[in-house]
């Protein structure tokens, strides 16, 4: 990027199922874009507000058929629209970059694929919900079914934690919210890119910022 180049703030969400790595590339990249002398603003969903964080709590823990996969999307979207309005628009509206791990393309591959609620609902919702406020770019990070459950699976023991609600669903819910993810991807090319998951860390890294900097035009 040029010296004295203004860029307005963006909007980019990084995607893909359990396991992926969508936290470390997150942290990869806003790590990339400040060094380009940015205001960035790393987030992540559910969660990115106190609201939200609340929220969290009640979809990522707990039995694997706690909530009616209806309920469930109207509880990513309340998430959701607190995120926006607490911590997303206002730092967009202050000219910052945002980052979000997971946003509604989640919702749409994990209630709308994976659950089966079909994609109108989920876009009836998140219509009402998100507005205007889509992301610039979404990077889709993706990994056999199998292989990023395996990860999120060692990840969740080695840190004790129990949110791994989701981890705990068939491994058919998770065959169809990874085609979810790939099919959001054919349907809205203009927006979204797949990285290949599988690879090291480093080399999704260069993936993701190569697609970054063509699309958002940081070279």
């Amino acid at each position: 990027m040029s010296r004295g180049k203004v860029i307005s703030g963006k909007f980019i969400t990084i995607e893909g199922g359990e396991g992926a790595g969508k936290s470390t590339q997150v942290a990869r990249l806003c790590a990339r874009l400040q060094d380009r002398g940015l205001e960035v603003v790393a987030t992540r969903e559910p969660g990115g507000s106190v609201a939200a964080v609340q929220v969290r709590r009640l979809l990522v823990e707990g039995a694997v058929d706690r909530w009616d996969p209806l309920s469930e999307l109207l509880l990513h979207s309340a998430a959701r629209r607190e995120h926006l309005v607490s911590t997303v628009r206002p730092a967009l509206a202050a000219g910052k970059w945002v980052v979000s791990d997971r946003f509604a393309d989640s919702t749409m591959a994990y209630q709308g694929y994976g659950h089966e609620l079909g994609r109108e609902a989920v876009e009836a919702v998140t219509k009402l919900v998100v507005g205007k406020t889509t992301p610039d770019l979404t990077i889709i990070l993706d990994l056999p079914a199998a292989a990023g459950l395996a990860r999120a699976q060692a990840r969740e023991t080695a840190k004790g934690s129990n949110e791994d609600r989701y981890e705990r669903m068939g491994a058919e819910f998770h065959e169809r919210l990874r085609e979810g993810f790939i099919d959001i991807a054919r349907r809205e090319p203009e927006r979204c890119i797949i990285v290949d998951a599988a690879q090291d860390a480093d080399r999704v890294a260069e993936e993701v910022w190569r697609a970054a900097a063509g699309r958002l035009n940081l070279d």
